[in-house]
């Protein structure tokens, strides 16, 4: 018979979780300082718009092919290693993009640094889902995600501030953003230690062999809704990034009014992550879920109207306290619905949903913004915010109450035996 896991709050409180939000918030600045430094680098090396998305691509479409092997081999192995190979990986790709001279050299290096990223986000997730109680997983899925909005709100931040000059000077300064976000990933090894118990070990052998089929994780009620609600927030969020400059320059908005702009959302989302545990006391999980992606839907819509610079303010602050509960409580979504072996499967499922959203949200917003104008994505986002919203209403019987203990209602959904947990 297989053991009972310990109690998740054993010795060792939550100081695990404070180190993977601090080596997720360099890794994640890493790459978000790094993306845009690889775009002005092939600005540099004569790279047109067409190149620039075929660069931008490999890094989402690389991982597909690998995401679900690396969350299966993490169902039944340990997660830190991920975390290691994510970090290696993230810190190559940067550094090799830093000193590459060709545009083909830059889209592997790009992809080198999507893989890395995916590595690592796949490993973190697994650890957080097998060492959070059922009651604390919303919780610690949106602290963990709080390392990934300060990431984003710094990085681009410092990719500007590093990145400028034209032709060969524009070189260089790409070189050097590039070489100073790896060096920022690698500060992540500082974090990385006893973040997996020392007493993990691999599934027994029973359990390597139990390999549950995608189909099966996918047509279990809420991975579906989980993935989709994912994918919808990441999407606006991307969308938002990419075409909130096109606004502006429509608008007469100066870019670096733009530029805070984009910082005061992923302040809000940050500060939304912060609250989430009263917000969830308050409203409950699948409310609070459908409430902020309903509001997010019709925030997102407004940013078509013809609105002064403070009203844009207020809606982008609204709007980014709203996205910043469908990506944790996704997670929760996921994780609750999986099968209990499968659960690091089920969350690369949603990790490879997210990718496709980045490959396919830009393309579909280029073409409806030419064919409806620039405002039309952030009604096409709206919309498809609007969708999950009906999506959280459908998934709630997939999450149920964890019971009382000992009532033989619900299978344990603790994390699987002591691998994990101290």
């Amino acid at each position: 018979m297989v053991p009972a896991p310990a109690p998740v709050g054993a010795p060792g409180g939550r100081g695990w979780l404070l180190r993977l939000v601090i080596a997720f918030g360099f890794a994640q600045g890493a790459v978000s300082m790094a993306r845009p430094a690889v775009s002005y680098r092939a600005l540099s090396v004569g790279a047109d718009e067409r190149a620039i998305g075929v660069i931008t691509a490999v890094y989402a479409l690389l991982p597909l092919f690998v995401a679900v092997p690396l969350g299966r081999r993490t169902d039944h192995g340990r997660c830190a290693p991920l975390l290691v190979a994510g970090v290696v990986l993230i810190s190559a790709g940067c550094a090799l993009s830093g000193t590459s001279g060709s545009l083909p050299e830059l889209a592997a290096w790009s992809g080198v640094m999507g893989l890395g990223h995916l590595c690592f986000v796949i490993g973190a997730q697994s650890i957080v889902a097998r060492r959070s109680a059922p009651d604390e997983q919303d919780r610690n899925f949106g602290h963990f995600t709080i390392g990934a909005s300060l990431g984003q709100l710094a990085g681009p931040v410092a990719a500007g501030l590093l990145v400028s000059g034209q032709g060969g000077e524009m070189a260089r300064t790409s070189a050097l953003a590039l070489l100073v976000s790896a060096a920022a990933a690698a500060v992540s090894f500082t974090s990385l230690w006893r973040i997996e118990a020392r007493t993990a070990r691999n599934a027994p052998a029973s359990r390597r062999s139990a390999k549950v089929p995608v189909r099966r994780i996918l047509r279990t009620r809420g991975v579906p809704a989980g993935i989709v609600i994912s994918l919808a927030v990441l999407s606006a969020t991307d969308v938002l990034t990419a075409y909130l400059p096109v606004i502006g320059e429509e608008r007469g908005i100066a870019p670096t009014v733009i530029g805070l702009l984009l910082s005061l959302r992923a302040a809000a989302t940050i500060a939304c992550r912060l609250v989430m545990t009263p917000m969830l006391r308050w409203l409950g999980r699948t409310v609070l879920l459908t409430v902020t992606c309903l509001l997010g839907g019709l925030l997102c819509a407004g940013i078509a109207l013809p609105v002064p610079v403070w009203g844009l303010a207020l809606m982008l602050a609204a709007l980014g306290f709203c996205l910043g509960v469908g990506q944790p409580l996704s997670m929760t979504t996921v994780v609750r619905a999986a099968p209990d072996e499968a659960r690091s499967t089920a969350l690369a499922l949603r990790l490879t949903g997210n990718r496709l959203g980045q490959v396919a949200a830009p393309a579909s917003a280029g073409l409806v913004a030419g064919v409806a104008g620039t405002a039309a994505p952030f009604v096409m986002l709206g919309a498809l915010l609007v969708g999950a919203a009906g999506l959280g209403l459908r998934k709630s019987g997939a999450t149920p109450a964890v019971p009382p203990p000992g009532t033989g209602a619900e299978p344990d959904r603790r994390p699987a035996p002591a691998r994990d947990t101290p």
